[in-house]
């Protein structure tokens, strides 16, 4: 019998090999049921979709893990949450499985569509690592200048895509951590305040540019509900609502470049 060998037939090799072999099956069951924390289960097509039941795959779905964080409580996964938010507004162009939809509300950047999708995130300020709010207006947050080289957009004319004025540019909000602009505050024509994404945003010498919408678009922008502060929900519905823009502000966006 050869050194290493158990049987005649069996080695250590042999059984190394096939312990690895195991123990790679068991690790691609563990990450493919812990990947489905987020995103699972899954909208069924066909007969599960007319029933309302959601598919799992082949795999169950892993057991609930609460993540505790510092400020904003506990959360669980899987979640729940996105059974509670409202479904996009729009119906498929076509009866295949994963056809796209075709907005049916009544403005299509706000169906929760395309460029327009966002995440249910909570409905609560992200905070710095101190726990203040993170993205403030300049208004409040002394500790922020602009440079006298640059261009302070405050006061300038706000233009949409088709060059009218939609409003003009009464402040800048900030990121306390990251130190960078992350909006601009703009005042509409018909006096809300809105906010628009800073790297959306051309600013020039005398005037702001901004081509995602037009300018009669501004008084659609998702509001806040604190003038000071801004939702990570808040941030998904207004960065949606630009995103789609880029695609259904008007319909030829829609049509085909030639």
């Amino acid at each position: 019998m050869e050194s290493g060998a158990i049987t005649q037939y069996v080695d250590v090799a042999q059984l190394v090999l096939y312990l690895f072999w195991i123990f790679f099956f068991g690790l691609v069951i563990y990450l493919t049921i812990e990947s489905k924390r987020e995103g699972f289960p899954l909208e069924s097509d066909g007969f599960g979709k007319r029933s309302g039941k959601k598919a799992t795959g082949l795999l169950p779905m892993p057991t609930k893990k609460i993540f505790k964080t510092k400020y904003h409580g506990n959360f669980e996964a899987p979640h729940a949450r996105d059974d509670t938010a409202p479904s996009p507004a729009g119906s498929p162009i076509n009866l295949f499985p994963g056809a796209p939809l075709e907005p049916s509300g009544s403005s299509p950047m706000l169906d929760d569509i395309g460029p327009g999708s966002f995440s249910q995130r909570i409905d609560h300020p992200d905070l710095t690592a101190e726990g203040d709010f993170k993205i403030v207006p300049m208004r409040i947050e002394n500790s922020f200048e602009i440079l006298a080289s640059d261009t302070d957009p405050r006061g300038l004319e706000v233009f949409g895509l088709e060059g009218k004025v939609g409003g003009t540019c009464v402040d800048v909000w900030v990121d306390r951590s990251e130190h960078i602009i992350r909006y601009l505050e703009i005042k509409t024509l018909s006096g809300n305040s809105v906010l628009a994404p800073f790297n959306l945003s051309v600013i020039k010498k005398n005037a702001i540019f901004i081509n995602s919408i037009m300018s009669s678009q501004f008084d659609d922008v998702p509001g806040l509900k604190n003038a000071n502060t801004i939702s990570l929900l808040e941030e998904e519905k207004i960065m949606g609502y630009y995103g789609a823009g880029t695609l259904m502000a008007f319909p030829r966006r829609r049509e085909s470049v030639f």
